[in-house]
């Protein structure tokens, strides 16, 4: 039996881990758990998660839901989408599920999360991944997806190839798109470009995709950025397309107009932000590599609080 642990039911771990929970809900092989706590785990214990999508609805009971280590036991891998400012707590409090051979799939929206598992759990493999979605959170036990779009990577140049081949048959069974692939670091730092720039410009401006392409100084601000980035990732030594700023502004073009980044949409909702990983971070990259980003530094100094 192979246990997978959901960590963080957001728009990414709500949605993916409801198709995992959903397909095997009567398997054999797999068990599903969903690691919640306080309104999330009262609402999917009583009535299941509910996934609602532009043309279809559907409900998925994992094979438990808790927040309780010793109810949850050991896991053989830990697919986790919190928030970024949640890793170091979220983490420390699962220690008792996570043996040696655990595999760790993470699938937030920065680049820093495998570097800080990895100084909590030392001895773990922790992948790369990252995930092409529009989805949130509508209530408590309610994710709504919006748009067709949705891939999911990831991969490891030192992980078992064997045991992440069993994760991407597990994933594929379940109907999710999923890509295990080399160059997960240029992936992952290809999706980063785009939502960082992104969540940086929609909070700054207050403004949805739909505002920011319509207006002319928005869109210039949102290029900028996304040059400012390219130039870190330069200065790091990644292999990027050439073309990242132009697929970036077309992958943007083609996203849902009323859509915005999950960072705005906790910015006004006066939640806490992800603003540390997906705007700051690439400050401190910058100064790291000597690679100058003002307008970085200018919506940091905004945002971070």
């Amino acid at each position: 039996m192979k246990r997978i642990g959901i960590l963080g039911l957001g728009g990414v771990g709500g949605y993916f881990g409801g198709l995992l929970a959903k397909a095997y809900q009567k398997s054999d092989d797999v068990e599903i758990i969903f690691i919640a706590r306080g309104e999330t785990q009262k609402a999917i214990a009583e009535n299941g998660l509910k996934i609602v999508t532009d043309d279809s609805e559907m409900i998925a009971r994992p094979n438990l839901v808790s927040d309780n280590p010793s109810e949850i036991g050991v896991l053989d891998y830990l697919i986790c989408a919190t928030k970024t400012y949640d890793i170091e707590e979220s983490f420390t409090s699962l220690k008792s599920c996570i043996k040696k051979e655990t595999l760790i799939l993470p699938l937030y929206n920065g680049v820093d999360a495998q570097e800080r598992i990895k100084k909590i759990l030392p001895d773990n493999e922790v992948l790369q991944g990252c995930v092409y979605i529009v989805s949130m959170i509508f209530s408590p036990g309610t994710i709504r997806r919006i748009g067709f779009y949705e891939k999911l990577f990831f991969g490891s140049k030192t992980a078992s190839f064997l045991k992440m081949e069993e994760l991407q048959n597990i994933l594929q069974k379940a109907k999710i798109e999923s890509y295990l692939v080399e160059n997960i670091e240029e992936t992952v730092w290809e999706k980063f470009i785009f939502i960082s720039a992104l969540a940086s410009a929609t909070s700054y401006l207050n403004q949805n995709i739909g505002e920011i392409l319509s207006n002319s100084e928005s869109k210039v601000t949102y290029i900028e950025l996304l040059h400012e980035i390219e130039d870190v990732a330069q200065a790091k030594g990644l292999k990027l397309p050439h073309d990242i700023v132009a697929q970036s502004i077309q992958k943007l073009e083609k996203s849902p107009k009323e859509a915005t980044s999950s960072m705005h949409r906790d910015l006004l909702t006066g939640k806490n932000t992800e603003a540390l990983s997906l705007t700051q971070f690439v400050v401190n990259e910058g100064k790291k590599y000597g690679v100058k980003t003002p307008l970085y530094e200018k919506i940091a100094a905004v945002l971070v609080k």
